[in-house]
C-alpha cells in the first residue's frame, strides 16, 4: 500500500507535512511503513496519527519482529507480531491487530484498530485502546484510561487511572480498579475487588470475589455479587438480586446528603438485599408505579 503526493493533497494535509513528505520523499509517493518509520524516525506523532486516521489499516501487511526495543515510537500500517515482548519509549500504535508472545508496554499509548493480546502484561504510561478485544495473560495497567470495543480480559488485575470501558464484557482474575468510571455492556467479573472513583454499570451482572465500591453509583441489569461488602457513593440498582458476603453490608448514599436522600441514594432490585445498611429501598412495585406515573 502506498502513500502519494495525491493522497494528501485529497486529504487536505497541512502545508508543512506536506512539504516534510515532498523532501523525505521527492519521487512524490512511498510505501505506508516506510512513511509511518519516518515519521516516527524524525518524532512527528501528530502527522503519523493523521495519516493513520486518513489512509486506515493496511489490511495485508504484517510486521513482525523478534523483541519489541530501540524504539522510541513504532507506528504499523496493518498488523504488528511480536514473537517475545518488550517496550516503546512513547507511542505504540497498529492498524490492526497487536500480538504478543509476553509482556509489551509503552511509556505514552498502546492502540489497536483491532485487538492488543499479549501473553504476559500489557502497560501504558496513558491510554490502551483497541477497536476489538484486549487479552492479557497477567495484568492490563494504564495511567489514563482504558477501552475496547469488545472485551478486557485480564489473568490478573486491571487498573486504570482514568475509567475503563468495554462494548462486551471485562474480566480480571483478580481485581479490578480505575480513577474513574467502570462501564461493560455485558458483565463486570473480578477474582478480588472491584472499585471505582465514579460510577460502575453493566449490562449484565456485576460480581467481585471480595468487595464493591463506587463513589457514584453502581448499576447491573442482572444480579450484584460480592464476597465482601458492597458500597455507593450514590445509589444502587440490579434487575435481579443485590448480594454482598455472609456478615457483610450493603450501603448506599454514602456520598448524598440528607436532603437528597430519598432521590440519589435509593436501592433498587427484585427483592430486598438481606443486608442493607444504609440506602433507601425502593419495592419494585413503587418503582413501577413511579415510571407509569412520569410517563401519564
Amino acid at each position: 500500500m502506498k502513500i502519494t503526493k495525491t493522497q494528501l493533497k485529497d486529504w487536505n494535509a497541512c502545508r508543512d507535512g506536506y512539504e516534510w513528505f515532498l523532501r523525505r520523499f521527492p519521487e512524490g509517493e512511498a510505501e505506508y511503513q516506510d512513511v509511518l518509520n519516518a515519521l516516527a524516525e524524525n518524532d512527528r506523532t501528530d502527522d503519523a496519527h493523521w495519516l493513520m486516521n486518513h489512509a486506515g489499516p493496511d489490511a495485508q501487511a504484517v510486521l513482525e519482529i523478534e523483541v519489541l526495543a530501540g524504539y522510541k515510537h513504532l507506528f504499523v500500517a496493518g498488523s504488528l507480531v511480536v514473537k517475545k515482548g518488550g517496550s516503546v519509549t512513547a507511542w505504540l500504535r497498529a492498524g490492526r491487530s497487536i500480538v504478543a508472545g509476553e509482556g509489551i508496554e509503552a511509556g505514552r499509548s498502546i492502540v489497536a484498530g483491532r485487538s492488543i493480546v499479549a501473553g504476559e502484561g500489557i502497560e501504558a504510561g496513558r491510554g490502551i485502546e483497541a477497536g476489538r478485544g484486549i487479552k492479557a495473560g497477567r495484568g492490563i495497567e494504564a495511567g489514563e484510561g482504558i477501552v475496547a470495543g469488545r472485551s478486557i480480559v485480564a489473568g490478573r488485575g486491571i487498573e486504570a487511572g482514568w475509567g475503563i470501558e468495554a462494548g462486551w464484557g471485562i474480566e480480571a482474575g483478580e481485581g479490578i480498579e480505575a480513577g474513574r468510571g467502570i462501564e461493560a455492556g455485558r458483565g463486570i467479573v473480578a477474582g478480588r475487588s472491584i472499585v471505582a472513583g465514579r460510577g460502575i454499570k453493566a449490562g449484565r451482572g456485576i460480581e467481585a470475589g471480595e468487595g464493591i465500591k463506587a463513589g457514584e453509583g453502581i448499576r447491573a441489569g442482572w444480579g450484584i455479587k460480592a464476597g465482601r461488602g458492597i458500597e455507593a457513593g450514590e445509589g444502587i440498582r440490579a434487575g435481579w438480586g443485590i448480594e454482598a458476603g455472609e456478615g457483610m453490608g450493603v450501603f448506599a448514599g454514602l456520598c448524598v446528603c440528607v436532603n437528597q436522600w430519598s432521590l440519589y441514594a435509593q436501592v433498587i432490585a427484585s427483592a430486598k438485599p438481606k443486608n442493607l445498611i444504609s440506602g433507601v429501598w425502593v419495592e419494585p412495585i413503587i418503582e413501577i408505579n413511579r415510571k407509569h406515573d412520569n410517563h401519564v
